[in-house]
């Protein structure tokens, strides 16, 4: 699954910048006023984006203004003459920016979900000057010297708690982003940093590329043997959507491809379809990334040396919760080893069945054959639960679990500006029946968007000024059911959407003064756990109960039962393609910047570690989009593993208490968890909801491994 809070784009942005999202009415900005992405959002509850008034040529003119706005309001914070204190520097801090905030809010939404050719070129010349902009704002002496006069002073201890981290975070990355060096070394970081946006960019334009640009068409109904009618329905239905009437077209995305390389009987097909998917971002062409990833780890490596840090790796590490890469590596390798050994034993019953076929276990046949081991093990075909997957269904169950659990109902808006016809906005409440929030639903793939899922932030919770809500996304991409007929989504697929929707959820609890704390603004190795915690309520009665056919009937009670026991059959084709990607990863951050080919340092490092021959690893490092399309996981996609230690151990609070659903426990982990955002030390958070530090043990469980000592 294929599971982000942000696009690579948007995410490698969200990091550089460090703009307030606190998007409420602020003054005029007369040089400003004239651009519709620069103006104050209007309408109800603190204002929506004015999709309707966007155009890709107000972009450049638009960011050009609100970089040189924020900038001037920045040195009006940094020579204050008054000495500095909270509310003279970090209150302001906060609030500057806000015409830029909104301008880049629906860029990125326009690099994720609506990148032409048109908007391709605008993005790639000014993702180097946003970093530039950035350089300016992390560089300026002044300001750090009023930052640090109020981080160390004896006053700060009269802050309140929130305030005192607001003070910590800013000084922690400003020292980290390089406040403390020379000019000389300031100017060279600058030049980095504005190598690697245009790198980024250039990444994830060519990944987004190969996958548009490649697709498996199929041209006879012998071609479609093994699939699901949902799939077949679909195929076509995305064929006629690409002018190809009469034929199938399979996308080169994981929520098409995935689903055929499972079903298909035809294996020259599987393997080719598995290549194409496989091959993106490696195909030789124009759009090859390999040169690229060579060039974005050398400066990587030159920048962290810059700032003091032996590799990428330890610099990007050092204010996470797992603080070192030695730290973040073992916990890959524990969890590596017994999921390799698994692979071998899952294997080692396929390969019984294919060799009825007469052939070995190849990587395109793996996912074949594994659901016919877990038919022949559990009596289960996945594809069978598919036409009780209806998307607006799983929508609505996530919805009516959230209520359950927190409180929270959704109606759906209509007349809001939306970006796409596919966009669909809903009003969230709490129980009191108070305006939480909106949420934007983008479900259906599309050309110009980019593949996986994920979740946004228009506008970050919080009360600087007064109670401004948040308004938050989520976006999948889905292939759309034929005409008249529902999209269906795969067991996987409808996992993610709980996945993402906790990021929603997160982002949507969000109870904080300062925007730059609130919501998803946490520890990259943090931020997955609650969205991890809430992929465990799609497999609850509650929400199952919901998951009806077209003909309203609800999944049989036998097929959940098959599915229940089967719960962590394929669990170690699962953790090793994923944490595969995460040791390279690492791997590759901690080498220093030395000269790779990228192939080759894939190849040995797989080998070095023992991967299994039929398994490749999730994301191939040429369509790396997490770490190469940005900064958010690069060195990080640890991360997820991590989480899923946090969210185990925090979901068995739950079944302790007797009920998924158990009010107590759900009420302390909203107000303990998703409500606080970075106001508290993460690991400190984890401790209020447990009252205790999280154990491996619960993950191991969770997985069907052997349970080892803490």
């Amino acid at each position: 699954m294929n599971k982000s809070i942000l696009t690579a784009g948007a995410a490698a942005m969200m990091v550089t910048l460090m703009t307030s999202t606190n998007l409420q009415a602020a003054p005029a900005v007369a040089t400003t006023a004239a651009n519709p992405l620069l103006a104050e959002w209007t309408g109800p509850n603190g204002g929506v984006p004015a999709f309707d008034k966007a155009k890709v040529a107000d972009f450049k003119p638009a960011i050009e203004a609100g970089i040189d706005s924020q900038l001037k309001e920045i040195d009006a914070i940094a020579n204050n003459a008054a000495a500095p204190t909270f509310d003279n520097v970090f209150v302001p801090l906060e609030k500057a920016g806000r015409p830029l905030s909104r301008a880049l809010a629906v860029f990125f939404i326009y690099s994720s979900n609506l990148s032409s050719p048109e908007f391709q070129k605008v993005e790639e010349e000014l993702m180097p000057k946003l970093a530039a902009a950035q350089d300016k704002l992390i560089q300026n002496a002044k300001l750090f010297a009023r930052i640090d006069a109020v981080y160390n002073s004896p006053a700060k201890a009269k802050l309140t708690a929130e305030q005192q981290r607001l003070v910590w975070k800013y000084w922690t990355d400003f020292a980290q982003a390089g406040a403390k060096l020379s000019e000389a070394d300031k100017a060279t970081l600058s030049t980095y940093n504005q190598k690697l946006a245009g790198l980024y960019t250039k990444f994830a334009q060519n990944q987004l590329a190969d996958e548009e640009n490649y697709a498996l068409v199929l041209d006879s109904k012998d071609q479609l043997k093994g699939l699901t009618t949902e799939q077949i329905d679909a195929a076509a239905a995305d064929a006629t959507a690409h002018k190809l009437p009469g034929k199938w077209r399979i996308a080169n995305t994981r929520s098409a491809m995935e689903p055929f390389i499972t079903y298909s009987t035809d294996r020259a097909l599987r393997e080719k379809g598995w290549r194409m998917w496989i091959s993106r971002g490696d195909n030789g062409n124009a759009n090859d990334n390999n040169a690229t990833v060579v060039e974005i780890l050398k400066v990587r490596a030159q920048k962290a040396k810059l700032l003091g840090y032996p590799t990428y790796a330890h610099w990007h590490l050092a204010d996470t919760m797992a603080k070192t890469p030695d730290n973040a590596m073992n916990l890959l390798m524990r969890a590596w080893k017994p999921a390799v050994a698994q692979v071998h034993a899952d294997v080692a019953e396929m390969q019984k069945i294919a060799s009825v076929d007469k052939l070995t276990i190849e990587p395109w046949d793996y996912r074949f054959y594994a659901e016919k081991l877990r038919k022949a093990k559990y009596d289960l075909d996945l594809g069978e639960v598919k036409p009780y997957l209806q998307l607006d269904h799983v929508r609505e169950a996530m919805f009516m679990a959230a209520g359950k659990l927190y409180g929270y109902s959704f109606t759906k808006v209509d007349g809001l500006p939306v970006y796409h016809p596919d966009v669909s906005v809903y009003e969230v409440k709490d129980k009191a029946g108070k305006h939480v929030g909106y949420w934007y639903f983008d479900p259906l793939a599309r050309a110009g968007k980019q593949s996986g899922a994920w979740m946004n932030a228009y506008r970050e919770q919080s009360r600087i000024d007064a109670d401004i809500p948040t308004i938050v996304s989520n976006n999948s991409n889905f292939i759309p059911g034929s005409a008249g007929q529902p999209t269906t989504i795969s067991w996987d697929d409808a996992e993610t959407m709980f996945h993402e929707f906790g990021h929603a959820l997160h982002g949507l609890s969000a109870n904080t003064t300062y925007p730059s704390l609130s919501g998803t603004n946490t520890a990259r190795d943090f931020v997955e756990f609650p969205s991890q915690v809430n992929e465990n309520w799609f497999s609850t009665p509650e929400v199952q109960a919901m998951l009806v056919n077209a003909k309203g009937e609800p999944i049989p009670a036998d097929l959940l039962a098959k599915i229940k026991r089967a719960k962590t059959f394929n669990q170690g084709f699962s953790v090793v393609e994923t944490q595969a990607s995460a040791i390279v990863d690492m791997k590759l951050h901690l080498a220093g910047g030395v000269p790779i080919d990228p192939k080759a340092f894939e190849k040995a490092t797989l080998t070095e570690i023992g991967m299994p021959k039929e398994i490749v690893m999730r994301h191939r490092i040429p369509q790396f989009g997490h770490i190469f399309a940005g900064e958010g996981y690069a060195a990080g996609y640890y991360g997820y593993l991590w989480a899923e230690v946090l969210a185990t151990d925090a979901y068995e609070a739950f079944g302790e208490a007797g009920s998924p659903y158990d009010p107590g426990t759900a009420k302390r982990f909203h107000d303990t968890i998703l409500s606080v955002g970075n106001t508290v030390d993460p690991a400190q958070a984890f401790r209020n909801f447990r009252g205790r530090d999280p154990k491996v043990a619960a993950w191991l469980r969770h997985e069907g491994f052997p349970v080892t000592e803490e």
